[in-house]
């Protein structure tokens, strides 16, 4: 146990601004925030000396509330102006029981009686003169469930020094402004021997779909994946939000009411990386009669709700139609584009917000149920471990599903899994406009052919059997010939391997329903729920869409709610995600930013209208000018940017930033590219210097 005093200015409406000359960079916060610890010293002492301590200094005004509303009373459990030696002394009887475990005491649940003998001091006088006692454990961090407008000043302070700090809030915090709060430490290091109500393995689309639910409805929750955030199957899609035109063929009838309706919700809870697109259809009789085609698109206007989506219409291709001359009628309709690896980070987001605890780089060693809970033991990228308890555990490991069960619990599955392979192709624009092509093949599959990032366009995917290791999925040369073959079929513009930019893979983790053709596969969800009584229920999810994964989450829920009776009612459709608050088009927020902020190059507003949405305003928080925004990395990427998707984002690695969070890849040379990984470099030398200090 070791104690200190801590004092600081005013944390009333703060917000970071300049000191001297050199702009507060979130990054910049691992240098200013050493905070003056001095183990014995007064907190009168500290007073005096807090405007010559690191601390950066804060802009009290009007212009400024907004990313934390710091008039919410923060109470400290504290004895002011008493030393840290005889709080020391005096702690047995403060709100810092000693011989209770870390988590009991966190601050996070101190009761009346444990801060009965504690000076309660609100946060709104100019110099909050604190005394807290630190455990000596630098790996317990509580602060990320903490919400906005509790105090994040104090938050930040001790979560970037990585030290345990209890604090009591009271429970009336005010009305938070529009703008998000100030960002704070992102990937904690998780408490040992923690309790959680749900701890989900897996994050893709589903775990985290589901981890953002739970948590909102007020469980615990701990997630726990692998590598990156979806950095497998749900990075590897086609980018798309829709209702699966083809699936009408199977009669999943209820898969496409579902999905068509959660197209509509998608569309208003992310509007930055989610955006309607045209699809056109050229008939090819001797496939498909005309006929049917316009059976399927009726039932496609009207199966689900459509609210903000035009229907399907017939129409005629001309002379400049980018398609062969034997092509003239086709098909149009509406579905969605999604950037699919946003759509999972902010899902994570959404969860931490929530008080989720999100690990990446993080493998589950073990789970075994011990006296009604599961015991997990869990082993990080660095070869460190820990375990975590749980009452509920979450297998949502994608294509890993089945062996998870098999290999790391010991148990037997009650559904098999198929793993299906789908692999696309990015090449040069291949036609102007923004609408996508759906294009029929001899085999009665299909291949999408769809624009992205405004100078190339995606085309694909497959379906073959695969057989492999889900980490080392890669396009084979048939892939490659398959979807060339399609596309020549159909276009003008005839394509060779030569026009291959980019490829990328994955495997589709489908419930086995002993279907011959792997198009056929159903493409619906299963839910396996084991565990009753005294025993602690494990929920696998097999299968499902990127599309349906809100609704998968809610299902999964309905499942787990008899074992937690305190649990609240579904929320999610109608909450924004990160970003998709207070927006309504890219387009307009894209302006508003250069027009506030006329330095900004247009590119690049436009770029992070539609990646960060309305979180955009936090890469702009106090610049004055390009410079600000740190070194130009290559392609309009500056190191702010890096440090935000590092902090805020779990970013970790170049792939991470350039192919995932930015989609910056394409457009950077192998040059910058090095200057990303350099600068990655240097980050994490920083972080590992300060927390080894």
């Amino acid at each position: 146990m070791r104690s200190a005093s801590f004092a600081t200015q005013s944390v009333t409406d703060c917000i970071p601004t300049r000191v001297g000359n050199d702009h507060l960079s979130y990054n910049d916060y691992r240098a200013t925030l050493r905070v003056a610890c001095h183990s014995g010293r007064s907190a009168s002492s500290l007073k005096r000396g807090a405007s010559r301590t690191a601390f950066p200094r804060w802009r009290v005004g009007n212009d400024h509330l907004g990313y934390d509303d710091y008039r919410a009373t923060l109470r400290v459990a504290c004895r002011s102006g008493r030393s840290a030696s005889s709080l020391k002394r005096g702690a047995s009887r403060t709100a810092f029981p000693l011989k209770r475990q870390a988590r009991e005491v966190s601050g996070l649940a101190l009761t009346e009686r444990e801060a009965s003998d504690s000076t309660i001091i609100p946060a709104l006088s100019p110099v909050l003169q604190c005394s807290f006692l630190l455990f000596s454990s630098r790996s317990h961090q509580y602060f990320q469930s903490m919400r906005a407008g509790k105090g994040h000043f104090i938050e930040l302070l001790f979560s970037k020094m990585n030290i345990n700090v209890h604090i009591r809030h009271s429970n009336h915090a005010q009305e938070l402004s529009r703008r998000p709060p100030m960002p704070h430490a992102t990937v904690p290091t998780p408490p040992l021997s923690e309790v959680y109500d749900i701890a989900v393995i897996g994050g893709g689309i589903n775990g985290v779909g589901i981890a953002a639910d739970a948590s909102g409805r007020g469980l615990s929750v701990f997630l726990c994946e692998k590598d990156d955030l979806a950095s497998h199957t749900s990075s590897a899609s086609s980018k798309l939000i829709h209702g699966g035109l083809r699936y009408l063929e199977h009669y999943e009838f209820r898969l496409v009411r579902e999905a068509l309706a959660e197209r509509e919700v998608l569309l208003a809870k992310a509007p930055h990386i989610v955006k309607p697109m045209r699809f056109v259809l050229p008939h090819r009789p001797h496939l498909r009669p005309a006929w049917m085609i316009r059976a399927g698109m009726f039932l496609y206007d009207n199966l689900g709700k459509r609210e903000k989506l035009p229907a399907s219409r017939t129409i005629r291709f001309g002379a400049d139609s980018p398609l062969n001359p034997s092509i003239t009628r086709g098909f149009e309709y509406s579905d969605c584009w999604v950037d699919d690896a946003r759509l999972v980070v902010l899902n994570a987001m959404a969860a931490r917000e929530n008080g989720a605890h999100i690990h990446t780089q993080t493998r589950c060693v073990s789970a075994r149920r011990i006296k009604g809970m599961w015991h997990l033991h869990l082993e990080r990228s660095d070869g460190s471990l820990f375990s975590i308890h749980a009452k509920a555990l979450v297998n949502a490991a994608g294509p890993w599903v089945a062996k998870f069960i098999r290999e790391d619990l010991k148990l037997d599955s009650a559904y098999g899994i198929r793993l299906i392979q789908g692999s696309h192709l990015i090449v040069p624009k291949l036609y102007e406009g923004e609408h996508a092509f759906i294009l029929q093949n001899e085999d009665k599959r299909i291949v999408f052919t769809i624009p992205y990032l405004e100078h190339f366009t995606i085309v694909g995917t497959t379906d073959r059997e695969y057989q492999g290791d889900p980490n080392k999925v890669d396009i084979t040369e048939g892939e490659m010939d398959y979807v060339l073959k399609v596309a020549n079929d159909h276009f003008k513009k005839q394509l060779s391997r030569a026009d291959v930019l980019h490829t990328f893979s994955g495997v589709r983790p489908l419930c086995n329903d002993e279907s011959d053709n792997p198009s056929a596969i159903t493409r619906d969800y299963t839910l396996s729920l084991s565990g009753s009584g005294d025993e602690a229920p494990i929920l696998s999810v097999f299968g499902g869409k990127l599309t349906t994964y809100r609704k998968l989450a809610e299902s999964a829920m309905t499942q787990l709610a008899p074992f937690f009776k305190q649990m609240k009612p579904s929320w999610t459709a109608k909450a924004a995600l990160p970003g998709g608050e207070d927006m309504t088009t890219p387009e307009a927020l894209a302006a508003e930013m250069t027009g506030r902020y006329s330095w900004l190059p247009a590119p690049i507003a436009k770029r992070w209208s539609i990646t960060y949405g309305s979180r955009s305003w936090r890469l702009l928080d106090g610049a004055q000018g390009l410079e600000d925004l740190g070194q130009h990395l290559g392609a309009g990427l500056y190191t702010r940017e890096v440090d935000y998707l590092c902090e805020q984002e779990w970013a970790t690695s170049i792939e991470d930033i350039l192919w995932r969070r930015t989609k910056l890849g394409l457009f950077t040379t192998p040059e910058e590219q090095a200057n990303v990984r350099n600068y990655l470099e240097t980050v994490v030398r920083n972080k590992a210097t300060i927390e080894a200090a």
